[in-house]
């Protein structure tokens, strides 16, 4: 089997995984759900026919994707139990249109407030960051799974650092560095160096780290370091690829002055290489100068590093 088989593989058992462990941690696998005394599948009937008073059978089946046969036998105990009820519809008298009965919707009403507990309850077991990603991370699945296309106007966001973002920087500049630029592993050690000392022992009031994002997937990050009482260094900063001429970098970088600003330095400071055109655009664009370069091979290429800086 082949590499490429291999990850394919890998793949789908890692989705098997996750639906055995949520199946399991919001209890699907019982007969029935929230002491309710109906199944899964009834309460999902239930919840369509109450957010869509008037569908027909035909159309739960079409957007549940049911065997109709299964559906008639579902719909016939509900109704059996005094929980919908149908009418004649006035446009096709052939059409039976659905709806729920007081009682369906007492006991919809005890599902709804049941699920909301439950899905409430796990939540909560999570701190509010943890919350966020998840909620991000379903709405990913959802989005590709689905087939429908982000928002083009998702809107980013521009925060500050939290847990697992550091690695994140540390890993993207390794990886996107190297397939861009052909820089070797010791590029990734100077950035993994670089943001262990800003973890270790940087100051907030003087020092901070942003990560650009946008419905929770990670676009970018940079960071303002501080050099001395005076000056302060630009550092780590990056682009995703395919967020690349949207001005993330730009407005990333003028984050980092107004905070440099903010912060009482008189200059900012930043090293970048010569082959880095669109970020020495950038640096240019926002009124850096060139003050200083010299050549190096610390990446296994021949470059020019550069030092440049700005007047705040």
């Amino acid at each position: 089997m082949n590499s490429q088989a291999d990850e394919t593989f890998d793949r789908i058992d890692a989705v098997r995984r996750f639906n055995r462990f949520y199946t399991r941690e919001l209890g699907l696998l019982t007969d029935k759900v929230l002491g309710t005394g109906y199944s899964l599948l009834e309460a999902r009937l239930m919840f369509e026919i109450s957010h869509a008073p008037g569908i027909t059978a035909k159309a739960l089946c079409s957007d549940l994707r049911l065997d109709p046969g299964q559906a008639s036998r579902m719909l016939k105990k509900l109704e059996k139990d005094g929980l919908i009820e149908r009418r004649r519809s006035e446009v096709d008298g052939r059409e039976r249109l659905l709806s729920l009965s007081q009682a369906g919707a007492t006991v919809f009403a005890r599902l709804n407030e049941g699920s909301r507990a439950q899905i409430g309850a796990l939540l909560g077991d999570l701190p509010e960051t943890g919350q966020e990603r998840l909620v991000d991370a379903m709405t990913s699945i959802e989005s590709l799974l689905s087939g429908a296309p982000e928002p083009a106007n998702s809107p980013v966001v521009i925060r500050h650092h939290r847990p697992g973002d550091i690695g994140w920087i540390v890993q993207r500049h390794g990886e996107i560095y190297n397939a861009e630029y052909g820089w070797d592993d010791r590029f990734e050690a100077l950035v993994a160096g670089i943001m262990a000392r800003f973890v270790e022992s940087h100051d907030p009031a003087k020092e901070r780290c942003w990560i650009a994002e946008s419905q929770g997937k990670r676009l970018g990050a940079i960071m303002a370091a501080r050099i001395d009482d005076e000056t302060a260094q630009l550092r780590v900063l990056i682009v995703e690829p395919d967020a690349r001429g949207l001005g993330l970098g730009r407005t990333l970088v003028e984050t980092c002055i107004g905070f440099a600003q903010q912060a009482r330095y008189k200059k900012m400071r930043l090293w970048t290489d010569n082959i880095l055109d669109a970020a020495r655009h950038i640096y240019k664009q926002a009124g850096f100068k060139l003050i200083d370069s010299k050549p190096h091979a610390d990446w296994g290429e021949d470059l020019i590093g550069e030092i440049w800086e700005l007047d705040l």
